[in-house]
């Protein structure tokens, strides 16, 4: 199993935002994170990425004890994130986005300015290509699309050589079509290298379409873990989340 979350919790005065949530993900796996606004979804994901400390619980990654870990020694770890607001560098172009990530992932951001112009081409190349950014490589990243802009920040998230990847709503303010490519894009990435990723969704096409596996959060807890199929015929998700049948 490559991530063991066990017994988190997270409180803020009165409210318990996470309340004793465990689940594990093994490698490979296409989960998705779901439930209503206020759930604890984002607070989850900056818990397991060290952007928050639990009052208890642990995560475990890959055997270890990454819980008391700030988000730097996190991303160490190799475990990538793609925020639902987007962070890159708006100045910088495309390739110039990629590249400072791949630097800044193996440790050379002291020779960066020197070295940049020859160095990590062809790796900055071949992750522009996985997220299909080739032809914008010299384009500011400030003006590209809202949809270009978050496979821009996936391409960054993916030059660390994450093992593990965490998406917070990766298809945010795109259209039909634009949500359909990205996803597509999501889905080839853990199907073709592997990858493990978790992913925060709040359209329900989407979700069920690719998500292997969905995790249901309410009112900071986990009131489902299972297939599609056995979410979508839950009474309990049906009355807190999804209404009717989806």
């Amino acid at each position: 199993m490559i991530l063991q979350v066990n017994g988190l919790t997270k409180i803020f005065g009165a409210l318990r935002a996470v309340d004793n949530v465990s689940f594990g993900m093994d490698q490979g796996d296409l989960v998705a994170l779901i439930g209503p606004n206020g759930a604890g979804k984002s607070t989850l994901f900056n818990v397991i990425i060290g952007f928050l400390t639990p009052e208890a619980g642990k995560v475990i990654f890959k055997g270890e004890d990454i819980t008391s870990l700030p988000p730097h020694g996190i991303a160490h770890k190799r475990i990538g994130v793609a925020f639902q607001i987007t962070n890159i560098f708006p100045r910088l172009t495309v390739f110039k986005n990629i590249q400072v990530a791949l630097f800044a992932s193996r440790g050379k951001t002291k020779n960066m300015y020197s070295l940049a112009p020859k160095m990590m081409k062809d790796d900055t190349t071949e992750v522009l290509e996985t997220v299909r950014l080739s032809q914008m490589a010299q384009t500011p990243a400030d003006s590209l699309p809202q949809p270009d802009k978050k496979r821009l920040e996936l391409g960054i998230a993916l030059a660390g050589r994450p093992e593990l990847l965490l998406l917070d709503e990766p298809t945010s303010g795109q259209s039909a079509e634009e949500t359909f490519s990205t996803m597509e894009l999501v889905k080839k990435i853990n199907e073709e290298q592997g990858l493990t990723i978790l992913f925060i969704e709040h359209k329900m096409p989407v979700v069920f379409g690719i998500a292997r596996r969905i995790i249901v959060m309410h009112h900071g807890s986990v009131i489902a873990d299972a297939e599609p199929e056995s979410v979508r015929e839950s009474k309990e998700v049906q009355k807190a989340y999804l209404g009717e049948k989806v």
